[in-house]
């Protein structure tokens, strides 16, 4: 093989660092029999590292471009700009120019190339770089395929490829270029092909777009393309644009955009017999590469080329099951809020909690709920259910079964009651006192039974530890089903009860929103309100006020003692964190970095409501809050009375107030229990990771997030971890990070989102689920992480999802708008509490609301308007 040149029929096993990743491509899919590839060759990266390794100019400005942060944008583009213009001015290594001439004579001098660039960094699992480098049409002559070969390298420093290469962590070092000088074909059709449909994600669906002229009439936006999807070996669906314009080569070299005649315009590009063909053609490139792949090809002579295959990136995987025939899953984080992925040691030691028949994909799990669907009988329940967490999830379901192609599907399917109307069933309160009796010995029992586990596993080590946690997970499972929680069950259907009557009886929309404001035994909203106590403990010390407003992480609240009152705020955060500690944001994942093990987390909060509240502002909201539910209670109870059997209706709702007010704060309970029995286990495995790194089986602690419980429990036996397995999930990981979960995914890959059905909104206005009354105006504070929040009285906060540990932030707010949740799920049951107007389930809403932008949110209706 030349170091400079390789031809494309010859580099199938080329090393990518040498040609690229589309090389690298087309040297695989060039020696799948029945698919052809235009002749060429690849100038390897050689070439560019020998032609700029030596040119000082241009390590300076890299050098220059490596230190910048995205939000340099000015800089960036500056630097960028040189660098393209210094690697244009660069000599060619002769031996270069040489090679370039032997491969054109071997092909034909006098033909014309399409010279395309090909990056080491592009075409990965996490970042295909599609459309980010040049590529140059009908280039004829030794010397304009070398100018260009110029151009394709310096396409790696267009602005946009930097930003890329930035986004996506990759080192700007690592973008060597290949170049790919490809026999021009000239087509009478060409067009992409995706071998996995772009916006459904199924995987048995190939989606074809075909037009007139060269493939650039589509990339470029001239002419609408024709799209025709194939399932199977028939075709599924055609849609047959008006395609105005082609793009054509030119004899002397260039392009030129034509008109197409009124015949041609309205011409199916493709035949159906060539459509299947290219299907075909696509599932071999698909196989022979092992995943979904994003296709070029062009039709010339009645003959289909393939110029460029690329992987999909954006497709979420499907979840990992043995189960024969379709499958319909749902995900567990829109549930759980909490849709980021989760690492491997999280996710083995939540699927040992529960029975459901869960599966895993992209860090995240998944409920196969293909069974609860397929009975009839219980098919309208288990919607209901799942619609109450996430109505968009509900909604995804009935499309799903309404279009019948996919799982049995029966009339009753469309007509799914709403989920409260499910949920108004009349409630059965008896024996009040009793229930009440069994609550508090239930938190009783797991109080003590936590007691009992801390002491105990601190004499476990090695595989008996292991064992400990197995035998001690019952425990945990039967507190989670626990029999004595049904009184708030009932609680959660006696809101419901009352949102459905009093707007039938009195036209009261959500009245259980203000009635639930400040209820007692909610550990989630008492969180909220004892680090407002905090606060108060610090305002009276500007020294401790201004140490936090500069505070590291490292001695963050040892140094705290040096200061005037230091000791009483260290008092109150470690008071805070002894009952609190082991919450943070995605708590159901036991590797995230619990408030304990990094306090400084709290600080943001604090400074907050230091500055937002005045002292005892927790007790006075507390009291607030519950003389506005009175006061709601006695104006529902007199307007009652005002009607006909008016006593009876007051005496049952009077019923249904007193047990909503009394045990609908437990429902917040469970979630506690569970996170504080997992920060016990992994403080007893972090131990033994401890060891892991003394003992050098591992490099550090967090290693073992990346195995499973069972997997670390062999390494724990063994003292031999599989460094590269490690590695691999760490990356996976990162992955992961980049992708959004669907609501619900098929076996074949396709994703139902769900969408409100509404025709009654303001122009413009965003839709959700209203699940706290109220309408506030003011300032839109998108915020992605919560240690990033830095919030001022009066704000919104928009956000993609809240779990408990958002609380303290719900607080200092004024309004609530999320991408995910339900009436029933930790962000809306703390926005009723607090009285704070609510939304969720807004469709991308921290990428439509842009921060600072004035918002008004309708709790009561259910929608957002950017003002």
């Amino acid at each position: 093989m030349n170091a400079w040149v390789v031809d494309i029929h010859e580099m199938q096993n080329t090393p990518l660092s040498l040609v690229g990743g589309k090389g690298s491509h087309l040297g695989q899919i060039s020696r799948i029999q029945g698919v052809q590839v235009p002749g060429g060759f690849c100038v390897t990266t050689t070439g560019y590292r020998k032609a700029l390794e030596r040119n000082n100019l241009f390590q300076d400005l890299l050098a220059r471009l490596a230190v910048l942060k995205l939000e340099d944008r000015d800089r960036i583009g500056d630097i960028s700009g040189k660098i393209r213009n210094c690697i244009m001015e660069t000599e060619l290594p002769s031996e270069l120019s040489k090679a370039v001439e032997d491969a054109l004579r071997k092909h034909g001098a006098g033909h014309a190339y399409a010279v395309r660039s090909s990056a080491t960094a592009e075409d990965l699992p996490h970042a295909s770089f599609a459309g980010q480098y040049e590529t140059y049409l009908n280039v004829i002559g030794q010397s304009q395929i070398l100018q260009h070969i110029r151009k394709c390298w310096a396409s790696a420093y267009t602005d946009r490829a930097v930003f890329y290469r930035m986004q996506n962590g990759i080192d700007h070092r690592q973008a060597d270029l290949a170049v790919i000088v490809q026999r021009m074909i000239f087509p009478y059709v060409s067009g992409i092909m995706f071998t996995a449909d772009p916006f459904t994600s199924n995987r048995k669906v190939v989606s074809i777009e075909a037009g007139f002229g060269l493939g650039e009439t589509l990339v470029s936006g001239v002419a609408l393309a024709d799209c025709y999807r194939v399932k199977g070996n028939e075709i599924s669906d055609k849609t047959i644009a008006v395609k105005q314009w082609a793009i054509h080569g030119l004899k002397e070299g260039g392009t030129e955009t034509v008109p197409l005649g009124l015949e041609q315009q309205m011409a199916q590009a493709l035949t159906d017999q060539q459509i299947l063909q290219l299907a075909h053609i696509g599932r071999k490139i698909e196989s022979h590469l092992g995943q979904p792949q994003d296709i070029e090809w062009c039709l010339a002579d009645g003959t289909f080329y393939i110029v460029q295959s690329r992987p999909i990136t954006t497709l979420y995987p499907i979840p990992e099951s043995r189960e024969p025939g379709n499958r319909v899953y749902v995900s567990v984080g829109h549930q759980q809020m909490m849709t980021d992925p989760m690492k491997p040691l999280g996710l083995s030691l939540f699927l040992l909690t529960t029975p459901a028949p869960m599966r895993q994909a992209g860090g995240r799990l998944f409920v196969d709920v293909t069974q609860m669907l397929a009975a009839p009988a219980g098919r309208k329940s288990v919607i209901e259910r799942l619609g109450q967490s996430d109505p968009l999830i509900k909604d995804a379901l009935m499309t799903l079964l309404a279009r019948g192609d996919f799982l049995p599907s029966t009339a009753d399917d469309l007509h799914v009651q709403s989920s409260d109307s499910f949920l108004a069933q009349e409630p059965s309160l008896v024996d009040g006192a009793q229930r009440e009796k069994d609550l508090k010995a239930w938190i009783d029992d797991h109080e003590k039974s936590l007691a009992a586990l801390k002491q105990t596993i601190r004499t476990k080590s090695g595989t008996d530890l292991f064992d400990f946690i197995l035998a001690d997970l019952p425990c945990l499972r039967s507190f989670l089903f626990d029999p004595r929680t049904s009184a708030f069950m009932e609680a959660m259907k006696a809101a419901a009860w009352l949102n459905d009557n009093m707007y039938a009886w009195l036209g009261e929309k959500n009245a259980a929103d203000t009635l639930v404001q400040s209820v007692s035994n909610n550990i989630t909203s008492e969180m909220g309100l004892a680090l407002l106590d905090v606060a108060d403990v610090i305002r009276p010390y500007p020294d401790v006020i201004d140490y936090l407003q500069h505070a590291k992480a490292d001695r963050f609240l040892e140094d705290l003692m040096e200061l005037r009152g230091g000791r009483e705020a260290r008092a109150a955060i470690l008071a805070f964190l002894q009952k609190y500690g082991m919450r943070c944001v995605g708590e159901i994942d036991v590797t995230r970095t619990r408030w304990s093990e990094n306090p400084i987390e709290l600080v943001p909060m604090l400074l907050g409501n230091i500055r937002n509240f005045g002292p005892n502002a927790g007790r006075r909201r507390f009291a607030q809050g519950r003389q506005e539910a009175l006061k709601k209670e006695k104006t529902l109870l007199a307007r009652l009375r005002q009607l006909p059997d008016g006593e009876e209706k007051a005496g049952k709702t009077k019923r249904m107030i007193d047990w909503l007010r009394k045990f609908i704060g437990y429902r917040e309970y469970p979630k506690y229990g569970m996170v504080s029995r997992f920060f016990v286990y992994k403080q007893a495995l972090l131990k033994e990771a401890a060891r892991l790194v003394q003992k050098k089986v591992i490099r550090e602690t967090e290693d073992i997030y990346f195995l499973t419980f069972e997997e670390l429990r062999e390494v724990v036996r063994t003292s031999y971890a599989d460094q590269q397995i490690i590695q691999a999930r760490k990356e996976a990981f990162k992955r992961f990070e980049k992708l959004t979960p669907p609501r619900v995914i098929t076996s074949d890959g396709e994703i139902f989102s769900g969408t409100y059905r509404r025709e009654d909104l303001p122009t413009g206005a965003l839709p959700g689920l209203p699940v706290s009354s109220g309408v506030i105006e003011g300032r839109a504070r998108v915020v992605l992480r919560m240690e990033q929040a830095r919030l001022e009285e009066g704000d919104i906060l928009v956000t993609a999802f809240t779990d408990p540990s958002w609380t303290p932030l719900v607080v200092s707010i004024k309004g609530l708008v999320t991408e995910v949740g339900g009436r029933m799920t930790h962000g809306a049951v703390i926005a009723r509490e607090y009285g704070i107007p609510a939304i969720v389930g807004v469709e991308n809403a921290t990428g439509r609301i842009k921060d600072g932008q004035r918002i008004r949110v309708n709790g009561t209706e259910g929608y957002v308007e950017i003002l």
